[in-house]
């Protein structure tokens, strides 16, 4: 893969090169004539073709980098996705919220009932007791007031 994007970029400095140097040509044959109607078939084959050249290198390797940068980013998120899974793992389940009434949740800043709407599928809560929630700092919700019990 790697020996590709080697031959891809190449190949795009190779035509952005062949059209500055078709540009050239295109300038020095229309120098060597002194009436505009000689000067214009070389200004359309050299400077047209020559930009036609550039425009096509520079698409290439915006391309090609487009294609690095893609597969860069999706090995990335494989990584993030495979460790988030074995986090999850850890947890026990893909929730890890309780709902027998046993513990209450830690949010950032308050601890809810389990049942409460506001942690409603909300991935990332910590089942704790209202006592180690209290000791944390956290406070109790004002819409489902939860029981204040311990969890050992």
């Amino acid at each position: 893969m790697e020996e590709r994007n080697r031959n891809t970029m190449h190949l795009a400095v190779g035509f952005a090169a062949a059209g500055f140097l078709l540009i050239v040509m295109g300038w020095n044959g229309a120098a060597g004539v002194d009436y505009v109607q000689g000067q214009v078939p070389y200004l359309i084959s050299g400077g047209v073709g020559g930009i036609g050249l550039i425009g096509v290198g520079l698409m290439l390797a915006v391309v090609q980098e487009m294609r690095r940068t893609n597969a860069e980013t999706v090995a990335r998120i494989d990584a993030l996705t495979e460790l988030l899974a074995a986090d999850r793992m850890l947890e026990g389940g893909p929730s890890g919220v309780p709902t027998d009434g046993t513990a209450v949740v830690a949010g950032k800043a308050v601890f809810h009932d389990p049942a409460c709407r506001l942690v409603e599928s909300r991935p990332g809560l910590q089942a704790m007791g209202s006592v180690e929630a209290r000791r944390r700092g956290l406070v109790p919700c004002r819409v489902c007031r939860p029981v204040e019990v311990e969890v050992g």
